[in-house]
């Protein structure tokens, strides 16, 4: 897991004067007041310095969601795309409107506010402080949204092109989509489940295809594309939660009974404490866990690498331009060669999602004749 970057706070004491009496202590105590708000004006000036200078809310603002699509900074002035914001409170109902109607968390409306600080920093709150119901399109929902609408219009032209012609050679999308496909449905999940493969591919071949996309999309840092979708554990875990669901709805006897009643195993490991029963339902939970964190840590990792070479450009330049220009070239590079890592390591962390799916899959089905075959191969 990447390490947790922490945001820098500036605390900001004014000095009140204190008024006495006599007309020469007020000249003093104004004087003071004045050095003390210039001394405040000076920190202020600094505590904005290094808030721009800010690596871990930089890299943290890139990888995380938001209620608006950021293109581009012109001086202080951010040039987004809003998204649409749907809240529900009870005492104000549905509000639908767009993140604009915010001015960047500069201004309220209906009563609604967008936090752009502290741990809160985006999201919405109501005046009173009570949070409400939040389902708005966040540019990470739309992203997946633009994804899915891709995979759909990619297979359903597939589809009518083989229904069209179901002998003739493929062509466009087909030409280099049908091995990938062949691939994924003869090479993963055909000897990970077993016979009943076909039952399951409806399920893992959308999934290698859905996480693969979605990977190589977040590379790209365009608008509605460049999201680090993967790199929310949130939808990791729905992924998870699914072949969870699966896996233990199709468990046989034969799988319940290798958990809770291991075969092969000492006596004195299963009564009077029952360690392996244990050990083997906690692995039940495990395993989804593992899958969530993997595909979010990987993910995640690499777009903060590569934020993190970026923000070196701008550490150095504020010491040295010659600093800045020689680690740029470096930094340019060295960013260069993450892409083309991170391209692959898309396509590895579908491949490994959707073969320890299927693993499971097949554990869940496997008889015990089968499972006995499986420990020799």
């Amino acid at each position: 897991m990447p390490d947790t970057f922490c945001k820098a706070l500036f605390l900001v004491a004014l000095l009140i004067p204190r008024v006495s009496g006599s007309f020469a202590a007020a000249n003093a105590q104004e004087e003071q007041g004045v050095d003390s708000v210039a001394a405040l004006h000076e920190t202020e000036k600094r505590g904005e310095e290094a808030e721009k200078l800010n690596p871990g809310e930089f890299i943290f603002d890139h990888i995380k969601d938001a209620h608006d699509w950021h293109i581009l900074s012109v001086g202080n002035k951010p040039v987004t795309i809003p998204l649409p914001v749907i809240l529900y409170s009870k005492s104000k109902g549905l509000n639908i409107f767009m993140s604009s109607k915010f001015k960047h968390g500069h201004a309220s409306y209906k009563g609604f506010r967008l936090e752009t600080a502290g741990k809160n920093k985006n999201k919405i709150f109501e005046e009173d402080g009570s949070k409400p119901f939040d389902i708005s399109i966040t540019k990470n929902i739309a992203s997946l949204f633009f994804g899915v609408l891709i995979l759909f219009w990619i297979f359903l032209s597939m589809g009518k092109a083989y229904r069209k012609n179901p002998v003739s050679a493929p062509s466009g999308w087909q030409t280099w989509l049908e091995p990938l496909v062949i691939f994924v449905r003869d090479d993963i999940i055909k000897p990970s489940v077993g016979p009943k493969y076909e039952r399951y591919t409806p399920y893992l071949l959308p999934l290698f295809f859905f996480i693969w996309l979605h990977n190589s999309l977040g590379l790209i840092p365009r608008p509605p594309i460049g999201v680090n979708l993967m790199g929310n554990i949130a939808v990791t875990m729905v992924l998870a939660v699914l072949t969870f669901i699966i896996t233990t709805a199709s468990g046989t006897r034969s799988y319940w009974q290798h958990i809770f009643n291991t075969p092969g195993v000492p006596w004195w490991l299963k009564l009077p404490i029952p360690i392996m029963p244990l050990v083997e339902a906690l692995g039940i939970f495990t395993k989804p866990i593992v899958l969530m964190i993997r595909l979010f840590a990987n993910i995640t990792a690499g777009h903060i690498i590569v934020m993190a070479f970026i923000m070196l450009i701008y550490i150095f330049a504020k010491m040295s331009t010659g600093l800045a220009y020689g680690i740029s070239i470096i930094s340019v590079l060295f960013n260069v060669f993450m892409f083309f890592l991170e391209m692959l390591v898309a396509f590895i962390q579908a491949f490994i999602f959707t073969f320890l799916s299927s693993i499971y899959f097949g554990l869940a089905l496997a008889e015990p004749h089968e499972e006995h075959e499986k420990e020799h191969a």
